[in-house]
């Protein structure tokens, strides 16, 4: 990898040279900046609901995770075979996964479940990229929260990952239960999230 002038880099390979951006790029306050197919997203940082849903779920994550795993929200996760570095709302990885990593992300392979909430600028890349992007990571769940979805408000945890495809385990309409299986063994109240 070159530098020139500073203020460019020529890469070995479009992976390297969008990190190389992803890293320099400043957004401005409230926004978080990820990788989506290649392309440089900026996208608001979420509402009060959105916070509020992910609070729900990582509270009750922590009651049944190993101690030496944790819950992160905005934690860059790089999927590089799909030239993408999503900042999922809420990720649970185990701690020498983030010791193994550079100071600012690590790979999506190392999550145990993955969650995404939707928003107005998310749902589609929350519906379709970042599916496929953490299936083809091999991430083992994947729990979308989507307070938009066209039929009303759902919860949808997807698993067993083949390729860039999950098969929907489960799905639950806010209000109605939503069951996490092992390791996490975890009924979620999705009752208690807000709707947008």
């Amino acid at each position: 990898m070159r530098e020139l002038e500073g203020d460019y880099v020529l890469a070995d390979n479009m992976w390297d040279e969008l990190v190389w951006v992803w890293r320099r790029t400043e957004a401005p306050k409230a926004c978080k900046v990820e990788i989506v197919e290649g392309l440089i997203t900026v996208a608001p940082l979420s509402s009060l609901a959105h916070n509020v849903a992910a609070e729900r779920v990582q509270r009750r994550l922590y009651d049944v995770i190993p101690q030496e795993w944790g819950v992160y929200q905005r934690l860059a996760l790089a999927v590089p075979a799909r030239l993408g570095l999503y900042v999922p709302d809420l990720a649970v990885v185990a701690g020498e996964a983030l010791r193994a990593g550079d100071d600012q992300l690590i790979p999506a392979s190392t999550a145990e479940l993955v969650g995404e909430i939707t928003s107005t600028a998310t749902a589609t890349n929350d519906r379709t990229c970042k599916l496929a992007g953490y299936a083809e990571a091999g991430v083992p769940l994947y729990l979308l929260i989507d307070c938009l979805a066209p039929g009303g408000p759902t919860a949808t945890l997807y698993g067993e990952p083949k390729g860039d495809v999950y098969r929907v385990l489960s799905a639950a309409k806010f209000g109605d239960p939503l069951r996490l299986p092992a390791p996490f063994d975890l009924t979620v109240d999705t009752g208690e999230f807000p709707e947008a």
